[in-house]
């Protein structure tokens, strides 16, 4: 299995780069790409929300009236919560949403999502580049050029390039990380994924860790 590497123009270099079928070529295991997804967006979760119950409100614990005989359903003090400012029964309270996974399952969910976005081609190698300084308008060149104008673009790197990354981070379709930070959910999430040059050997190797 092979791809053509392409210039910065969109245009064949004449080279070409060898992908492991293992890691392109297999049947894509939708489960496992859930599990990673879940617990990518399960980890983004502040966990934060609370709730006061009975117990947690200021006021008064003096039973309002007495147990039996009134004809009506019995209750204790004004915290109760069948009272408007009463407490909350079984309210949210603060909580970690992470969960673990093993690096086998992570590693199959990665290999089953490029595996599907290259039976739809909308994976390529692009050679290595570099800007001088931070632009913007650089990025929205090369991407016109690639043909990624309006579409989402994942350009994955083999190091990490401080230029590159501030040229992109204000296009909001376009997203820049190195080989080593990509998720499943930043693959699906992609329509276009785009490895430079040097990055596709780096990640290969590091998927068969």
């Amino acid at each position: 299995m092979e791809l053509v590497v392409l210039n910065t123009s969109g245009k064949e270099t004449g080279r070409k780069v060898t992908l492991d079928e293992t890691i392109f070529g297999i049947e894509p295991n939708q489960h496992a790409v859930y599990l990673e997804v879940k617990q990518y967006l399960a980890a983004q979760r502040q966990g934060t929300h609370k709730s006061k119950e009975r117990s947690e409100i200021a006021g008064s614990t003096k039973k309002l009236k007495k147990q039996k005989g009134s004809g009506s359903a019995r209750y204790g003090d004004i915290k109760s919560p069948i009272f408007r400012g009463g407490g909350r029964i079984f309210g949210p309270k603060p909580r970690d949403y992470r969960f673990k996974l093993n690096k086998a399952l992570k590693r199959l969910a990665k290999k089953s999502v490029l595996s599907a976005k290259m039976r739809d081609n909308s994976i390529m190698v692009l050679e290595s580049f570099n800007f001088d300084a931070p632009k913007t308008k650089e990025f929205i060149t090369l991407n016109t050029a690639l043909g990624f104008e309006g579409k989402k673009a994942l350009y994955i790197l083999p190091e990490a390039n401080k230029n590159v990354y501030l040229s992109s981070r204000n296009l909001a379709k376009t997203k820049v990380l190195t080989y080593n930070e990509i998720s499943s959910y930043d693959l699906v999430h992609a329509g276009e994924i785009i490895f430079l040059e040097g990055a596709i050997e780096k990640f290969q190797e590091n998927l068969k860790k």
